[in-house]
C-alpha cells in the first residue's frame, strides 16, 4: 500500500527543483505542467500540476514520519546540504507526542515536517484537544507559543 498526494503549484519547474532536493530523486514522469515522483522510501506517489495562484493547494502541513532518531539526523543533514531546512525541534512535546522534528516549506509555502515519535502523550490541560497545536506557525513550528 502506498499513499498518493497530488498538489496544485504555481511553478512546476520550481517545485520539481525543490522536491528533487527533498526526495533526492528525479521525477518518474515530467511535462511542462506536471510531475510525478514514485517513491519507495517514503512509500508515496507524489504528483503536482500547474495551477492559477488562487487554486494552489493549501494544507495545515505535510509530513513524513521516520523510524529512528538516526533518520532525523540523516534528513537534517541532507536538507541543510540542499539549502531547504527550516526549524529544528528536538525532544519537543507537540501534537500529543514527544518528538524530534525538522521543518521546511515548499515553494508555494506548504509546511512539511520530518518527525520521529519517542512516545505518545495523553490529552490534558497542557495539551488541550483543540487549539494551535499541530498547526505550523509562521516560524515553521508545529505548536505556536
Amino acid at each position: 500500500m502506498r499513499a498518493h498526494v497530488s498538489i496544485n503549484v504555481k511553478d512546476v519547474s520550481k517545485s520539481i527543483e525543490f522536491y528533487q532536493k527533498l526526495f533526492d530523486k528525479n521525477p518518474q514522469k515530467q511535462t511542462a505542467d506536471y510531475a510525478k515522483f514514485d517513491l519507495q522510501e517514503p512509500s508515496l506517489n507524489f504528483s503536482m500540476q500547474s495551477a492559477a495562484p488562487e487554486t494552489v493547494s493549501r494544507v495545515s502541513h505535510l509530513g513524513i514520519e521516520v523510524d529512528s532518531p538516526t533518520e532525523i539526523k540523516e534528513w537534517k543533514d541532507r536538507l541543510e546540504k540542499a539549502g531547504i531546512i527550516g526549524r529544528i525541534e528536538e525532544d519537543t512535546d507537540c501534537c500529543f507526542a514527544r518528538q524530534d522534528k525538522v521543518w521546511f516549506k515548499d515553494p508555494d509555502g506548504n509546511a512539511w515536517e520530518i518527525f520521529y515519535v519517542y512516545e505518545q502523550l495523553t490529552v490534558s490541560d497542557s495539551f488541550p484537544a483543540s487549539g494551535s497545536c499541530c498547526t505550523p506557525s509562521d516560524s515553521g513550528s508545529c505548536c505556536a507559543s
